[in-house]
């Protein structure tokens, strides 16, 4: 090998190294700007009334996947004002009031944004707490998001690691996890990945031991869906030579899981801006309800005759 081609090489060698390094450098300066705009920002939510009749609002926090945008400081004031009132509806009729004067100037949001987590990317809750509030109604859970991250788009549907922190903060705190599903991209129309099959967990707490529910499997299902619920029964069976034989039966009665649309939950919407929403409600109970039934016949050990009841199909309720 000559000089020329020996030079030739080296100057190759030294490309393709400086391209490795530039390529590596890029790749790590996108993945600190993903870090950085996905984040947590305040997300208050008005859950009811504490024993002394004052209004609770939590924030649970939200991940939003875009730099800039609404700011904390704006989510906050509103919860700030909101907080002087005695109640939710002093507080709305006082915002219907000042909505009628000169609205606030309020700084627009830039319209340039870039999806900080790229195309193939989510911005995602990478640890949520679950805190225990006393309303009038009794002891509430509430789910905090506590940090963000950077997730990969999942298009099928399956079953996510999803942590929970319970009793955070005392000499009980257990991390478990609970598990969750995918948000499918694939899907077809109307139907979500959805919880199919459920286990147990146990977290001792200072009164007692709370049985906390996981999620095994999940499945693409419509908004509204029937699951397997199992309960066993013993039943007396008379044989044809005179035998009675007691054995257990198996009935799967099924349970209906899932939501249906019930209007609005935002209570206070920007004056500037309707798609900006300071302040939400709790949500509505489901009114996913058994559509089709069957029954089940047998004797029981009291030589009794009896029928259970089984779900085979769900629906929205009117």
């Amino acid at each position: 090998m000559d000089v020329t081609q020996s030079f030739l090489l080296l100057l190759c060698v030294l490309h393709l190294t400086l391209t490795g390094v530039l390529g590596k450098h890029v790749a790590h300066r996108n993945l600190f700007t993903q870090r950085v705009c996905c984040k947590r920002l305040s997300h208050f939510v008005y859950i009811g009334q504490d024993i002394s009749g004052s209004p609770v609002s939590v924030d649970v926090g939200m991940c939003r996947s875009h730099c800039g945008g609404v700011s904390r400081a704006s989510l906050e004031a509103g919860q700030q004002e909101y907080s002087k009132y005695s109640s939710m509806l002093d507080f709305l009729r006082s915002k219907k009031m000042r909505s009628r004067g000169p609205a606030a100037a309020e700084s627009p949001e830039p319209q340039d944004q870039l999806p900080s987590c790229g195309l193939n990317h989510v911005c995602e809750p990478t640890g949520m707490r679950v805190d225990r509030v006393l309303l009038q109604e009794g002891h509430q859970q509430v789910e905090v998001v506590e940090e963000c991250h950077c997730e990969v788009k999942l298009t099928q549907c399956i079953r996510v690691p999803a942590l929970r922190t319970y009793y955070s903060e005392t000499p009980y705190e257990t991390v478990i996890d609970v598990g969750g599903c995918s948000r499918s991209k694939g899907s077809p129309e109307g139907f979500s990945c959805v919880p199919t099959k459920f286990d147990s967990a146990l977290v001792e707490t200072p009164n007692k031991v709370d049985l906390i529910q996981t999620v095994v499997a999940c499945e693409l299902k419509e908004s509204c869906y029937r699951v397997s619920h199992v309960e066993y029964y013993y039943e007396i069976v008379h044989h044809a030579d005179g035998i009675k034989e007691e054995r257990l039966k198996e009935i799967d009665v099924g349970r209906c899981l899932g939501g249906c649309t019930t209007g609005n939950r935002c209570l206070l919407r920007s004056p500037s801006d309707p798609q900006t929403c300071h302040l939400w409600a709790e949500k509505q109970s489901s009114s996913c309800v058994p559509q089709g039934h069957e029954s089940h016949s047998f004797i029981n050990q009291h030589g009794q005759s009896r029928t259970v009841l089984s779900i085979t199909s769900c629906l929205c309720q009117n």
